[in-house]
């Protein structure tokens, strides 16, 4: 449910996850993603791939060819000799052949081949482009072909193996990247470009880049000296060490828990869809005689296993029993992650301090739109608007539950929370989820999706299967083209989820970056290459995956990250695509696509029976509509919940004070949740997204980018939703803004660009049901 983030120097460097951009890591909001149980994360990474060539820069200068071409060329030349099919250069990384034993050699020998590439650069760096960023691109880029891969590999096909091998690695991983980030001569070069004669000559993508690079070597420590930059260095391989340890925990703690059911009475209500997949799991444990009618059947704590039954399961004790066991993952025994918090932060607030900033919250909003007190002030606007609309949300589901009888009415619970929630939107809408699933078959999912491509930004996306090496059979991969039938893009799509080897979630990353420097075979870019994943229910036994409305906008959410890394018109290959995009409008274009589920002519080309072929009726589509904004102020005010806490640990909390994460956690809960959190709730222990997703105090950026991505949505809104013509206007001017300019160009004024003002709430509170106001003409 999030988008990976790329970045090439070490202070967005942050490892899987969920999310990555975050993806997402890496969690999304409310009714699209239920954010307290899909975590997905948002990571930095860097780019792939590397054959380089003498050319033009857009300056008129010409790049001379440095001698790391041909060290590269020995390097992959050595690797191909060996056999380690992580360094083979080819047009696709070998997902397929890549293993555990692969990974200390192959990382080992390009971190050997740069440090002296590094050394090079640095005794001949000069103040100019083609002899400062194009080498330095072309560096990154190869320890991304190889680290890329084994991170992808890690969060998609875990295994001890893997595990221990990446433990070992990293550290020397990390050294080179801090080398890298504190280079002196490198910082000096850019600051002489910034200061010197050509700086006008440059293009505004070509200075964005300068004015980052120096930035961001500031928040690297390149300004540190002696003990103070050991200090600083030491801090940043502990963090690393310690948000691998963090989602481990998280992984290793879910994949602990397993509800054995014999007793179908002890499930009633479980939907037939959840019962095949429970039956599935049960065969995969060793029930061989599993079946969905009969069981045995085994419950996890992975979301397609977990959710329905809360949503469901009319056992009261047993929806209790899965949510303690959920609020509580990785919090005690050998996976606690309390300790790993708590030295986490610990070392934020050292890294802070050594940098020069009161907090880490101030760190981390160096390099984003807002700052911590605009990102505080636009939560407490959204929890303000929300509060009264969430507390009338609870009285609702009481009174509903008391008509029906329910003993809970008066003693309302978390775990009563979706049981209920699920029980009155069927009665106020007359929609059942599950009974909806058949109308949403996967390969319907993507035709749909993929016409609305097609409309709004005049590409193509057609099957390329078996062109690229994957890493599981059920992974798709696809061509993107434009309307002359050339592609511009390609990606990979992995939809199921695996509990035994997949990390939770959803996220979109890059495998390789457009750019201009890295082109090869005569082209004049490098195309762009995506992978979108996700974790939605599996097909059971001979029918399709049957999703649910939500798992619909998952693929939506991370499908609008995709399309920005991959429509965009960059050449700068450091702002090329998501890359040089502040973290918290990166969200935009992702949530805008979320909005097109409840758009008529998109959402009824998708819904067609997948046995019948029959179109979900008119009648069940305005319901759908109708029910987009039921309990929004109580989804609200649950990602109020997660941004607040976020900034208050990054911002104010002191470790090891006279208040412990978990009583920040309540106190800021008795201000966001209408139904206070358990004493014992750790759900911090599992918050992917702030301790090994890159989001920390970060988390405030999708409601920041909600607000943009609304706004957006309204412009199309305004030209009439049904006016063909004026919507394939809008989508091009989308494109050719939002989508097109990447990192090049500051958010706010991209989203200038394409609105023709400044964002405004108004779309979002109007969206959610919080402002009713006519829509501009």
């Amino acid at each position: 449910m999030t988008v990976v983030i790329t970045s090439l120097r070490l202070s967005r460097l942050i490892s899987p996850k969920p999310g990555s951009v975050s993806c997402a890591p890496f969690l999304r909001s409310n009714r699209r993603h239920n954010h307290t149980l899909v975590l997905c994360s948002k990571k930095k990474s860097f780019i792939f791939g590397s054959v380089f060539s003498s050319q033009k820069n857009s300056v008129g200068v010409e790049s001379k060819r440095f001698s790391i071409c041909d060290n590269h060329r020995k390097v992959a030349s050595m690797a191909e000799e060996a056999g380690n099919p992580l360094l083979e250069q080819g047009p696709f990384p070998r997902f397929d052949a890549v293993e555990a034993k692969h990974v200390l050699p192959g990382i080992r020998a390009v971190l050997k081949q740069l440090e002296n590439d590094l050394a090079e650069l640095e005794s001949s760096v000069e103040p100019a482009w083609p002899r400062l960023v194009e080498p330095l691109e072309k560096i990154v880029d190869r320890i991304s072909v190889v680290w890329g891969v084994v991170n992808h590999l890690k969060a998609v096909k875990d295994s001890e193996e893997l595990r221990s091998a990446v433990e070992e690695v990293q550290p020397e991983k990390v050294a080179f990247q801090l080398r890298l980030g504190q280079s002196k001569p490198i910082y000096n070069a850019f600051k002489g470009l910034k200061e010197g004669p050509n700086w006008e000559t440059l293009s505004e993508a070509q200075k964005r880049i300068v004015e980052v690079e120096i930035k961001e070597a500031i928040l690297n420590g390149v300004a540190l000296e002696g003990d103070a930059k050991t200090q600083f260095n030491e801090v940043q391989q502990e963090l690393e060490k310690l948000s691998l340890k963090f989602g481990e925990n998280v992984l290793d703690a879910t994949k602990r828990f397993e509800k054995l059911i014999t007793d179908k009475k002890d499930i009633e209500g479980l939907p037939p869809t959840a019962l095949g997949l429970a039956a599935q799991s049960a065969k995969s444990k060793g029930q061989e005689g599993a079946t969905a009618e009969d069981g045995p059947w085994i419950i996890t704590l992975d979301i397609p296993s977990y959710l329905p039954v809360m949503q469901h399961v009319r056992n009261r004790g047993l929806r209790e029993e899965l949510y303690r066991a959920f609020i509580t993952r990785a919090s005690s025994g050998d996976l606690d992650n309390t300790p790993v918090i708590d030295r986490i932060l610990k070392l934020r607030a050292e890294k802070s301090k050594l940098l020069g900033y009161k907090n880490y919250a101030e760190v981390s909003m160096a390099m984003k739109m807002a700052s911590v007190e605009k990102a505080e002030e636009l939560l407490e606007r959204l929890r303000s608007a929300s509060w009264d609309s969430a507390v009338q949300d609870l009285e609702d589901l009481k009174i509903f539950a008391k008509e029906q009888g329910a003993e809970e009415a008066n003693d309302m619970c978390h775990w009563d929370v979706n049981f209920w929630s699920e029980r009155l939107r069927e009665a106020k809408y007359d929609i059942n989820e599950e009974e909806l699933r058949p109308f949403f078959s996967l390969p319907k999912v993507l035709d749909g999706l993929f016409g609305l491509a097609k409309m709004l930004f005049d590409i193509d996306i057609e099957p390329a299967d078996g062109l690229a090496p994957v890493w599981n059979k059920d992974v798709r991969f696809y061509a993107v083209k434009d309307s002359s039938g050339s592609p511009v893009a390609y990606f990979y799509f992995d939809p199921y989820s695996r509990p035994s080897e997949k990390r939770g979630g959803a996220w979109m990353d890059e495998v390789f970056g457009r750019s201009r420097v890295l082109a090869q075979d005569g082209s004049s870019v490098r195309l762009p290459i995506a992978h979108m994943v996700c974790n939605q229910t599996p097909p059971v036994g001979d029918e399709p995956s049957l999703m649910t409305f939500r798992e619909v906008e998952t693929v939506f959410h991370e499908f609008g990250h995709a399309l920005q890394h991959m429509l965009t018109k960059q050449d700068e290959g450091l702002v090329a695509g998501i890359r040089g995009v502040e973290w918290d409008a990166v969200e935009l274009p992702s949530q805008f696509m979320e909005n097109w589920c409840y758009h008529r002519d998109t959402l009824m080309g998708i819904a067609k029976h997948y046995k019948t072929g029959e179109t979900l009726s008119e009648s069940i589509y305005s319901k759908l509509v109708a029910a987009r904004t039921f309990r929004a102020a109580s989804q609200n005010l649950r990602q109020i919940r997660f941004a607040s806490i976020d900034l208050e640990l990054h911002s104010k909390y002191v470790p090891g004070g006279s208040e412990t994460i978990y009583d920040v956690d309540r106190r800021v809960g008795q201000q966001t949740q209408v139904v206070p959190p358990l004493p014992e709730d750790r759900f911090l222990c599992s918050f992917n997204h702030i301790f090994a997703g890159g989001y920390e105090a970060g988390y405030y950026s999708y409601k920041w980018a909600e607000v943009l991505s609304a706004d957006a949505f309204s412009a199309f809104e305004e030209a009439g939703l049904d006016n063909e013509k004026a919507v394939k206007e809008t989508g091009r001017r989308f494109r050719d803004t939002i989508l097109a300019l990447g990192g090049g160009r500051p958010p706010l004024q991209v989203f200038i660009d394409f609105r023709g003002r400044e964002p405004s709430t108004d779309a979002l509170l109007r969206h959610n049901g919080l402002l009713r106001t006519p829509v501009a003409a």
